[in-house]
């Protein structure tokens, strides 16, 4: 049976809707600087619609102006962790998710394609909500608009290609 990313389980689709309405504040662990990396295009979209990001990243001073916290306790220090959302290896997951739950942070999101079912497991029964294998911008994008076939917003809604997109 064909697996599709965040479809085949995970969290259900009004739950992440409701992840996206509620929380504001991303702390992006692991985002780029790097402006063709998936992380710095979901970080500068998430910013245009209004999300405070955090990035987290030790190998850099600042992102797109935004200066980086070394650490997911460095950025705690910033303000309250709503969301905490993870583009590293699935082998960086644990400890990433275990200092999310040691600090209390509502939310944690593994980007498309990361899932570690250890770590889900620890931080849902600690009373974090989990979403894995779901991007935070196409799930943005799907509830609220501005994804097309190329990623970009058309203002057009229907199920049917613009004839600048058609072949």
């Amino acid at each position: 049976m064909a697996r599709f990313a965040g479809m085949a389980d995970g969290a259900p689709s009004d739950e992440v809707r409701r992840i996206l309405e509620r929380h504001r504040r991303i702390a992006m662990v692991g985002l780029s600087p790097r402006e063709d990396r998936p992380s710095h295009r979901v970080m500068v979209h998430m910013r245009a619609q209004g999300y405070a990001i955090t990035p987290v990243n030790p190998t850099c001073d600042a992102v797109d102006g935004l200066p980086c916290a070394a650490s997911l306790d460095e950025a705690a220090e910033r303000g309250p962790l709503g969301i905490v959302n993870v583009f590293r290896r699935a082998v960086d997951i644990p400890p990433v998710v275990d200092d999310a739950i040691r600090l209390g942070a509502e939310v944690v999101w593994l980007q498309l394609g990361l899932r570690e079912e250890g770590s889900a497991a620890r931080a849902a029964a600690a009373g974090l909500q989990v979403v894995q294998d779901r991007c935070i911008k196409i799930e943005h994008c799907r509830f609220f608009g501005g994804l097309d076939v190329v990623g970009l917003s058309t203002g057009v809604i229907g199920s049917r290609r613009m004839a600048a997109f058609r072949p």
